[in-house]
């Protein structure tokens, strides 16, 4: 399978050094902000990765629900404390294959953009629906797109060069479908090491619009977690939509 269309393979190549690289945002914030919003629950995230959200909602008494793609991902998750207590499905998580009403989704840090098909990302709402209560909520962090960071259509990022390795990063965008894919490759002794992602990114209004095809309504969008407002130079949103 491809980068296209294996939603396994971000986690394979990747969860090993998930929690360790430093790069991974601070995920209290998110969890006051969430915590806020469950009613009570129960809570449903998409991607549900290592767990750096989902633990520490499940420790302020909240019943958490998964999708997740990645076993390799998980094996991370259920390694910690608490960990395996949590119900996740293995799969893919536009289908959101669960059953039941929840009174909080969400799908954080970017990862709705890791569908990189238009279409997929529509489906992810139209089942996110399906599993939410009436008044229920549907949480989307994502960065908002700037065209000057992707102002030519490949780009080469030097990461990291050490005695013994070198580090780049290579970007190719498809502009007219808002999708580009990524390369990391790694040069050592053992030999050269890849690592392919892809995402689909879009405007905020692009997502309100699949969302209201859902049947979900906006009513609350900010700039980040500590609901600062959103503004037009944002570089990210977090969104709030609910069920009818």
């Amino acid at each position: 399978m491809s980068v296209f269309d294996d939603p396994g393979l971000f986690g394979r190549l990747w969860a090993a050094g998930y929690d360790d690289g430093g790069t991974n945002p601070d995920p209290a914030p998110a969890v006051d902000f969430l915590a806020d919003l469950a009613d009570g629950g129960p809570v449903l995230e998409l991607a549900i990765g290592t767990g750096r959200v989902a633990l520490p909602l499940a420790e302020r008494g909240l019943t958490v629900h998964g999708v997740e793609a990645s076993e390799e991902m998980l094996a991370q998750m259920r390694a910690k404390p608490g960990g395996d207590q949590i119900p996740v499905v293995v799969a893919d998580m536009a289908d959101v294959p669960v059953k039941g009403e929840f009174r909080l989704a969400y799908l954080v840090f970017n990862t709705l953009f890791n569908l990189v098909d238009a279409e997929r990302q529509a489906d992810c709402f139209r089942n996110v629906a399906r599993v939410l209560s009436p008044g229920g909520a549907f949480v989307i962090e994502t960065f908002v797109p700037d065209p000057r960071s992707f102002d030519s259509d490949e780009q080469v990022q030097v990461r990291e060069v050490t005695e013994d390795s070198a580090t780049i990063r290579l970007h190719r965008y498809d502009r007219p479908a808002q999708r580009f894919i990524r390369q990391t490759i790694t040069f050592d002794s053992a030999g050269v090491h890849l690592k392919p992602f892809a995402m689909r990114y879009a405007w905020p209004h692009q997502i309100d619009e699949m969302a209201q095809r859902a049947g979900l309504r906006l009513t609350e969008r900010y700039a980040d977690w500590h609901r600062r407002p959103f503004q037009a130079d944002s570089p990210s949103h977090i969104s709030v939509y609910r069920a009818e």
